[in-house]
């Protein structure tokens, strides 16, 4: 599938890597995204909707900035997402990216659940509680000591 972007231009998704978002993500519009990355050796990738060239956000491995992250997925989302083991999911971040590096933030009260076998995802609320929705991200580790957690997702987006 074609997917415009206001940001990266025009590119190809494999219709098998769109993910679908039963339940819209808190305060966007549209259900259907994917995941892309420009180089996949960056802590970063981008959380696309296929539907809305305008609308993308930088999303993160948490572990990548807090090591003792802990998400506790509510039953009833697993059951919505149809989970059947902790493998079965991917977890995101959704990265608040503002002029300054310092002022950087990551949401860890609202997290992405991804089942990577069904393509479907879910913002939850965070059942472990104490999180805060911006959370310093360079507060626990400096931006070098980052790496790129290696993700059994496709994060590469080919340009048109």
């Amino acid at each position: 599938m074609l997917c415009d972007s206001t940001r990266f231009g025009s590119f190809e998704i494999p219709d098998e890597d769109v993910l679908v978002f039963a339940d819209e993500l808190a305060g966007l519009p549209g259900t259907r995204y994917a995941l892309i990355g420009k180089a996949e050796q960056l802590p970063f990738v981008w959380l696309h909707s296929v539907e809305r060239a305008e609308l993308a956000l930088p999303v993160t491995d948490p572990w990548l900035f807090v090591p003792d992250y802990d998400v506790r997925v509510p039953d009833e989302d697993v059951h919505r997402l149809g989970l059947g083991s902790p493998e079965e999911a991917e977890i995101y971040c959704v990265v608040r990216a503002v002029g300054e590096l310092a002022d950087f933030s990551i949401n860890l009260a609202a997290p992405i659940v991804i089942h990577t076998a069904r393509r479907a995802g879910r913002q939850i609320i965070n059942g472990a509680g104490r999180y805060p929705v911006r959370h310093p991200l360079f507060s626990e580790v400096e931006l070098n000591e980052v790496q790129h957690a290696t993700s059994g997702m496709a994060l590469q987006a080919t340009a048109v």
